[in-house]
């Protein structure tokens, strides 16, 4: 018995002594201004990684944090944890597959045209998964989840932005400089200078984020002084047929409206619009999913 005691004592040093490391290799390193994807994941694991050791003392998410932030300074493919490998309940699982199926498949663009964004989402996504299955810090699976959700929303933006004005490049022979868009916020302008708030949706989903909303609230109070009447128009992508989805984007825009009229915006100056697959943020084929395209956006009509 004394025997297989001692086995599990030094199986626990032995583990800790890889724990502590990894994190004191990393916590040695210079910190400096990051510039690429692979300086922002290094920054954003570091972080984390200093937050679970320091203060949490919780080494094995300390030492996961800390070998990704390694693992940076040799190659830039990193992604968040599968889904496989964090032991959730199963009531959890599925916003989780859905925040990590959409962060795949604008995994190659963001690394593009966004890296910091997408850093901050791939870091917050394992941030939150890790919570998730820890179970009881709700305040931190609360904070994950919406870093998460605020660095996917800038990233659609960027996107949809990006493939917007490529296409107002081609069309009128490169004459046409490209709008300087926030990086903070998802309040735009199109081509026609109309004010704009766009919120974005999970597939085949039509609620809101808590995240969605405050960014609402927050459009509202900057700007409802100079709107007397709002458009709400509601986009999907071109997974599934368009009959479902004209009435999926209805049902965005109601949800957008009822929203509107919480926040005291009077429900007679406010009209709605499905779109469905008409008017994509991003150009993709038919039956194909895409994040930036499950939107809603709120306009200034007059």
């Amino acid at each position: 018995m004394q025997f297989k005691y001692l086995i599990l004592i030094l199986s626990i040093l032995i583990f800790l002594s890889g724990c502590s490391a990894s994190y004191k290799q990393l916590s040695t390193m210079e910190s400096k201004n990051p510039s690429s994807f692979k300086e922002y994941l290094l920054n954003e694991y570091k972080q984390r990684a200093t937050f679970e050791a320091e203060e949490m003392h919780d080494w094995n998410s300390a030492k996961l944090y800390s070998e990704k932030a390694l693992k940076s300074l040799e190659t830039d493919e990193i992604y968040p944890e599968k889904i496989s490998y964090w032991k959730l309940k199963e009531e959890n699982i599925n916003e989780i597959r859905i925040a990590y199926d959409n962060l795949m498949t604008i995994y190659k663009d963001a690394k593009k045209i966004d890296p910091f964004n997408l850093a901050k989402a791939i870091s917050s996504l394992d941030c939150w998964s890790e919570q998730q299955e820890e179970n009881w810090q709700t305040w931190d699976i609360i904070n994950c989840k919406n870093d998460f959700l605020n660095a996917m929303h800038n990233i659609y933006e960027k996107i949809s932005t990006q493939d917007n004005n490529q296409e107002t490049v081609n069309n009128k022979d490169n004459n046409l400089e490209n709008e300087t868009k926030d990086e903070v916020t998802i309040v735009t302008k199109n081509e026609n200078k109309e004010l704009m708030q766009i919120v974005y949706f999970d597939f085949d989903q039509f609620n809101l984020s808590e995240v969605s909303k405050g960014k609402i609230k927050k459009f509202l109070n900057n700007y409802g002084n100079v709107i007397d009447e709002y458009l709400v128009v509601g986009h999907t992508d071109t997974k599934g047929t368009s009959k479902y989805n004209l009435l999926l984007s209805i049902k965005r825009a109601e949800v957008v409206k009822k929203i509107l009229i919480n926040y005291g915006i009077k429900q007679s100056s406010i009209k709605i619009l499905g779109k469905g697959e008409e008017s994509l943020a991003v150009n993709t084929p038919d039956d194909t999913k895409q994040p930036a395209n499950r939107r809603v956006e709120i306009k200034k009509t007059n």
